[in-house]
């Protein structure tokens, strides 16, 4: 075993002792592979896009975090300006005032079309008012929807208007349309 450990040794030149032997066998290499192939190089070509623009994408991302910093609405009203806490941006999570007040403005838009889009709901109560929000309910198992969707509106208003439309027929159904019920004690239901 010896014996062809030593001949293996003996082969292999000594590129450390010998710089110019190194660039002659990388020479020789690129004279076997004269070409680099073009798939390869089209490939290598994408991966540094990608890297440039997931640099500009966190670039972005560094930006907007800066501004939600300097922001007053990125801390909820009558929070401490510097009370502790994890550093960066405030998440404001909306209160139970908040909610019941949203849910105020918001009607529930019962035997919705499966197939229906929150962009067509949209467009159906457009003259209502001002929309805020279109949610579809869907089956957290499933991912289908469940037949029925919120809308909530930027003033009171318009959920008069918008009962109007109960027994409508959106998308070939006839829709059920009413002002959205909010339990205090559970929330939104």
């Amino acid at each position: 075993m010896a014996d062809a450990d030593s001949l293996l040794l003996e082969d292999t030149p000594d590129l450390a002792a010998d710089p110019t032997q190194a660039d002659t066998l990388e020479n020789e290499a690129a004279a076997d592979n004269p070409v680099e192939d073009p798939e390869l190089e089209a490939i290598k070509q994408r991966v540094r896009e990608m890297e440039e623009e997931a640099e500009k994408l966190k670039e972005m991302q560094n930006e907007v975090e800066r501004q939600m910093n300097l922001s007053p609405t990125a801390q909820r009203p009558g929070a401490a300006a510097g009370g502790g806490g994890a550093p960066g941006p405030a998440l404001a999570f909306p209160t139970i005032e908040e909610k019941m007040e949203a849910d105020g403005r918001s009607v529930y838009v019962g035997n919705v079309d499966y197939g229906a889009t929150a962009e067509e709901l949209e467009a159906h109560f457009h003259g209502c008012g001002s929309i805020n929000r279109v949610t579809i309910l869907c089956d957290k198992f499933t991912g289908h929807p469940k037949g029925f969707a919120y809308i909530e509106f930027a003033d009171k208003d318009s959920i008069e208007t918008a009962k109007a439309l109960d027994e409508s027929l959106f998308r070939g159904r006839q829709i059920k349309v009413v002002p959205k019920r909010t339990d205090p004690a559970l929330g939104s239901i």
